[in-house]
């Protein structure tokens, strides 16, 4: 008899373990905002791990000079490995992340799934010319890029996930349903937002949205996201299931842009 699968639940809380020579580039961060708030509720703990306590130089070096000649200096592999050990430990649950820019694009798909999976994330920052290539190998690590394009060290994508993932974890949003609606979290770009005044430079807020039927409005803002989507985004479409009533929304909003645009012209 086939076994029931067992759906896994969102856990409660997440702590993030951070390798990073520059442990100070977080404090402001953290300490603000939801991620702060989200600290002291104990929704969230981020620890630091700085490769420097753990080199064996005198001087706490922890770059050499790249084999095979050529510019910069890559951090050395003992001290990022005893850091990311001490870090680990014996913990069963928990995910090891380098950022490179090699590694697969972060989304959102993998903040949302992040909270059912562990809940420890080893996050390693790399600096200089990167890291010795050694270390992603022995800690069989998950490589990871927040974008196509370079940046000084990892200290800032490490702060994107600790961000995007966290809004996942229940409590850590003053509405988790801000979490599922915003943009990426169903696959499409979020709908335009409006708040008071009701007229700003003879620009009004849709109608729709202060007729006060839900009903009406959900289908607006879902219409309103598949075509962002669409104009925007529109790779995004390829890769995703439409409902029958998305695919109408979707047809209503191209026709209606398309009638808009050609009165214009």
């Amino acid at each position: 008899m086939r076994q029931k699968k067992e759906k896994r639940k969102t856990i409660s809380s997440m702590h993030f373990h951070v390798v990073t020579l520059f442990p100070e580039s977080f404090d402001s961060y953290i300490g603000a905002s939801i991620i702060g708030r989200a600290i002291n509720d104990k929704k969230i703990k981020v620890s630091f791990y700085n490769p420097r306590d753990f080199t064996k130089s005198k001087h706490g070096r922890v770059d050499q000079t790249p084999y095979g000649g050529g510019p910069g200096m890559v951090l050395e592999a003992e001290s990022v490995l005893r850091a990311a050990q001490k870090a680990i430990g014996t913990k069963k649950d928990v995910e090891v992340i380098i950022f490179d820019a090699s590694g697969t694009e972060f989304m959102n798909t993998y903040a949302r799934s992040a909270v059912k999976k562990k809940k420890h994330i080893v996050l390693i920052c790399g600096r200089y010319e990167g890291i010795d290539a050694r270390v992603q190998k022995i800690l069989k690590a998950k490589r990871m890029s927040i974008g196509p394009y370079t940046l000084t060290g990892g200290e800032l994508p490490a702060m994107t996930l600790i961000d995007s993932v966290s809004r996942f974890i229940p409590g850590v949003l003053g509405d988790f349903a801000s979490a599922e609606e915003d943009s990426f979290a169903n696959g499409l770009l979020d709908c335009p937002h409006y708040t008071r005044p009701e007229v700003l430079d003879d620009k009004e807020v849709p109608s729709v949205l202060k007729s006060g039927n839900h009903k009406d409005i959900r289908r607006w803002r879902l219409k309103q996201s598949l075509g962002r989507t669409w104009l925007r985004r529109p790779e995004l479409l390829e890769n995703l299931a439409l409902t029958d009533e998305q695919e109408q929304l979707l047809a209503e909003f191209i026709k209606e842009h398309r009638s808009e645009t050609k009165s214009k012209q």
